[in-house]
């Protein structure tokens, strides 16, 4: 096994959400791996800056969330983002976000509240709401919704401090499927921004991080890869190269071609 990668932009160019900062623009989901230690080793291969967990998944009661797939979180030394995967109400996410803060005492809590089962699309007119009662009662709240600009700055007026919206729907590997909505949102919300959920290569992340998008959040284009090591590098790599263009500030497309050659002095036969 290589060396894990070393977070080379972390210390200039650290991410920030809710005033707290995270040694990776990469998070990295801890579902459906072939083993706990394949999990173990992509996560100590990427260095992602939090791991999602769900509780409901996983089960809720305290004995076993110290054992087992806890005892695995805890050995990474990972922040833990719990999430609220599943939950089709209100109530079903406020109790799960109560019962992940007492079992992993943090306050982060990955929004998620299901809409249509199908397509596993966010629950736009519930979202905001539940939202704001979740930052009422002290919850860091990192909500997953659609590329809607109006749902996404609702969220951001009621508290969120960070936005993530889809790329295409949980699981598909589509890549951005409305790079026009996604740059609208980074041109207009002036809050961190990260892509969560339809993503499937390194270089869709490398493409929504030259975007200006300031993180990814992954977990099947990695864990249902042959080898979910590498392709948890692959993509560690991608988002550090795509914030690297961003900020390196990229050329303007040209209508026409454009000699990158220059021309030094003139050839005797083109002299009379």
């Amino acid at each position: 096994m290589t060396a894990p990668l070393p977070n080379t932009l972390n210390t200039a160019d650290p991410l920030v959400l809710y005033g707290e900062t995270f040694a990776s623009r990469l998070l990295l989901g801890t579902s459906r791996y072939p083993s706990p230690q394949v999990l173990e080793n992509a996560v100590k291969q990427s260095n992602p800056g939090m791991i999602t967990v769900s509780l409901r998944r996983q089960g809720t009661s305290t004995a076993e969330a110290h054992s087992g797939f806890w005892d695995l979180l805890k050995k990474m030394a990972v922040p833990v983002l719990p999430n609220t995967a599943g939950c089709h109400s209100p109530q079903e996410v406020i109790a799960t976000a109560q019962m992940a803060r007492e079992v992993f005492e943090t306050s982060w809590i990955k929004l998620e509240l299901i809409g249509d089962d199908y397509t596993l699309q966010p629950d736009t007119l519930r979202l905001v709401s539940t939202a704001e009662t979740l930052i009422k009662d002290g919850f860091k709240v990192l909500p997953y919704c659609t590329e809607d600009l109006i749902l996404c700055q609702r969220l951001v007026d009621v508290g969120c401090q960070a936005v993530m919206p889809w790329a295409a729907p949980i699981g598909t590997g589509q890549g951005p499927l409305n790079p026009y909505a996604l740059k609208l949102l980074r041109d207009r919300l002036k809050v961190p921004l990260l892509v969560d959920a339809g993503l499937g290569l390194p270089s869709h992340a490398c493409s929504v991080m030259e975007w200006g998008f300031d993180g990814v959040l992954l977990n099947t284009a990695v864990a249902l890869a042959d080898d979910p090591v590498a392709m948890a590098t692959a993509f560690a790599m991608a988002v550090d190269a795509g914030r690297t263009a961003y900020l390196s500030g990229a050329m303007k497309a040209q209508q026409s071609a454009q000699a990158s050659t220059p021309l030094v002095g003139t050839p005797f036969w083109h002299q009379s």
